[in-house]
């Protein structure tokens, strides 16, 4: 059965959908079997623009605003991860930095997860263009089995 469960999160409560069907799956599965669920954010840009009349320029955050945004990062999988460790599940968190896709597949691999679960925001025709799909990368490039969650409708706008 799934040992290591990895989700990520982006901060959204569509991100967090995917929480409510792990802690049910844990819960169905046998109670000898030891879950361990890792929480995960990737920060895909660590700059900002600042804009001068017409012009604009990207500059890169310092050490000090890139720790305080993955202090905030942590802080975040934490809380996200309480109700999963109120109910004895062990969680643990990562904050990486990259492409959001190629980032999570790689933390599946370097956890050794067994199960990847996230949620999908649903996007179609034209923003999907836009944005891609994070969700549809994972699917076509992880090495384990990817439970995909679609959010519910109340949480779409969050």
């Amino acid at each position: 059965m799934f040992e290591r469960i990895l989700v990520p999160l982006d901060g959204s409560k569509v991100g967090e959908a995917a929480l409510d069907h792990v802690e049910r799956l844990i819960a169905k599965m046998a109670p000898t079997v030891k879950t361990e669920v890792v929480l995960l954010q990737v920060l895909t840009s660590l700059a900002h623009y600042v804009i001068a009349g017409e012009a604009s320029v990207q500059v890169p955050y310092t050490d000090k605003e890139v720790d305080y945004i993955t202090r905030k990062s942590r802080e975040y999988l934490n809380k996200a991860g309480e109700c999963l460790k109120s109910k004895g599940i062990n969680i643990k968190t990562k904050v990486v930095t990259g492409k959001a896709a190629e980032e999570i597949v790689k933390a599946a691999d370097d956890s050794k997860a067994d199960l990847i679960a996230m949620s999908t925001h649903g996007r179609s025709g034209l923003s999907r263009l836009t944005f891609g799909s994070i969700t549809d990368k994972v699917l076509k490039t992880a090495n384990v089995p990817v439970l995909v969650v679609r959010a519910p409708k109340d949480t779409k706008n969050s």
